[in-house]
């Protein structure tokens, strides 16, 4: 039963003084199920912390923790966690500077906002991982200096950092303008992964300083197109990304050799309709799946993709932002991959979206199942002229009654998919619920729903699967009898 208390921490009808229970004696995920209650009392929250690390960890980065709750050189990793919540007095911060381990200075590091000395001290720490996550986090002066750092780790992190000065970025790009690196990670005999190399370069780390610096949104975009034409598909890639290239840029990348590129592309909002149009021709079916996504891709290019390409269940941007006359010619679309578009759409007018229900297509008619709005009649039309492909998606429906639920559930063959739907459906019943049951999946939702009788909650405590039991064991209804029994 010990193994289901992590579970039984979590259940909102746990009665207060089993609460204190679980505490007196917390450890490892126990303690830290305990503190993501959001009812603990400021006592419960102290004497938690007290028994465990973890708990104390989680706490404080939670907000329920105070300064005054933690004594630093007792639990530095309590302290440095209110402290990168900026919770903590500077004091701490040049404490832990000067005594902590090498890895809390590295966790110090990464917190904001520390006094200038602090971050000082760091920068010249011996330790590189300290100095390279100061470059990672810090938004100080500082960077200029971390950016002719004689390690190549170092100037990586502040190729990462957007808090980084432009022609900082573009320097660490360029490498030109900077005193050479001396060393990294992989010369010093640290690859990883095991293909990084180093040749007196250090290749490995200088392109992945130049693929952070491209990520990175300060990198200035003149600085950025030079690499339009790297033989690095990688840096290629991330350069198709960006939405502050001159437009030359964007059309030598659609016409790129690697696929990849073009990708990435597609996906990019600054491309203008003349590069779209030429991308929806493009042979690879991933390149014309992602430009569906487009926001600003034209209904008539949208409607020949969604002819070739799987569009996914989400809603398109631009069939999103489609006008009224544009939603009601996709809906009456003779193909049924265009009348899919608008069908998923929940803030259809009531006709278009009755009229979707009716469509002879299964595909068409899912997509509109789970829109609010629908009675029960036509959910129930919709599994009667389509079955098992509509089912689980009328299941989803937040209005789908009691009723109907229950029919779903009682389906033969069972519809398995529609029973995973009913185990988290609120207006689902007893009745229903047991029928998930019998579903593997469904069974380890069904269990923590309210709605399942309190002795079949109580008898699924033992169940073989340990998420039927987790689950049961966090069940408000669970009854306070078989609490108290599990805590004994």
């Amino acid at each position: 039963m010990s193994d289901i208390l992590p579970g039984l921490a979590g259940n909102p009808s746990l009665p207060r003084e089993l609460v204190d229970r679980l505490i007196a004696t917390s450890d490892g995920e126990l303690a830290e199920a305990l503190a993501e209650r959001p009812d603990l009392t400021r006592a419960q929250v102290v004497a938690l912390a007290a028994r465990d690390e973890s708990a104390a960890l989680r706490l404080a980065y939670g907000g329920r923790l105070t300064a005054a709750d933690v004594d630093p050189s007792a639990r530095p990793l309590v302290a440095l966690a209110l402290l990168d919540q900026r919770a903590g007095p500077p004091e701490w911060a040049r404490t832990l500077a000067g005594s902590g381990s090498a890895e809390q200075r590295e966790q110090l590091a990464a917190c904001p906002d520390l006094p200038e000395d602090v971050a000082r001290a760091l920068a010249a720490d011996p330790e590189t991982e300290v100095v390279a996550e100061l470059a990672l986090r810090t938004t100080s002066a500082l960077l200029a200096r971390l950016a002719e750092h004689p390690h190549a780790e170092v100037r990586r992190a502040v190729a990462v950092n957007e808090a980084a000065p432009p022609h900082v970025l573009a320097a660490l790009l360029d490498g030109d303008a900077l005193p050479p690196a001396r060393s990294c990670r992989v010369c010093e005999g640290e690859p990883d992964p095991p293909w990084d190399h180093c040749e007196g370069a250090h290749e490995s780390t200088v392109h992945a300083m130049r693929y952070a610096a491209l990520c990175n949104p300060a990198t200035p975009a003149t600085a950025a197109a030079a690499f339009a034409g790297h033989p690095s598909w990688l840096l290629r890639r991330e350069l198709a990304a960006r939405t502050d290239l001159p437009p030359q840029v964007y059309t030598r990348l659609a016409a790129d050799t690697d696929a990849r590129i073009r990708a990435r592309l597609a996906d990019n909002p600054a491309i203008g309709e003349a590069l779209i149009r030429v991308l929806a021709t493009d042979d690879d079916d991933v390149v014309r799946q992602r430009l569906a996504h487009h926001p600003a891709v034209p209904l008539d290019v949208l409607r020949r993709l969604a002819a070739t390409v799987r569009t996914g269940p989400a809603l398109l941007p631009r069939i999103a932002a489609a006008s009224p006359a544009e939603t009601a010619e996709l809906a009456a679309s003779p193909d049924p991959a265009v009348r899919m578009l608008p069908a998923r759409r929940t803030d259809l007018p009531d006709d278009i979206r009755d009229a979707l229900t009716r469509d002879p297509d299964a595909k068409v008619v899912a997509a509109v199942a789970s829109h609010p709005g629908l009675t029960e009649a036509r959910l129930a039309s919709m599994v009667d002229r389509h079955g098992l492909r509509v089912a689980a998606r009328v299941a989803a429906n937040p209005d789908a009654t009691a009723a109907l639920l229950e029919r779903l559930a009682r389906q033969r063959p069972p519809a398995r998919k529609a029973l995973r739907e009913i185990a988290r459906h609120p207006h689902a019943t007893a009745v229903a619920l047991v029928a998930c049951l019998d579903d593997e999946r469904a069974r380890r939702v069904a269990a923590g729903h309210p709605a399942l009788p309190p002795a079949v909650i109580a008898g699924l405590l033992t169940d073989d699967d340990w998420e039927v039991a987790d689950a049961a064991a966090a069940n408000p209804s669970l009854p306070p009898a078989e609490m108290a029994r599990l805590v004994r």
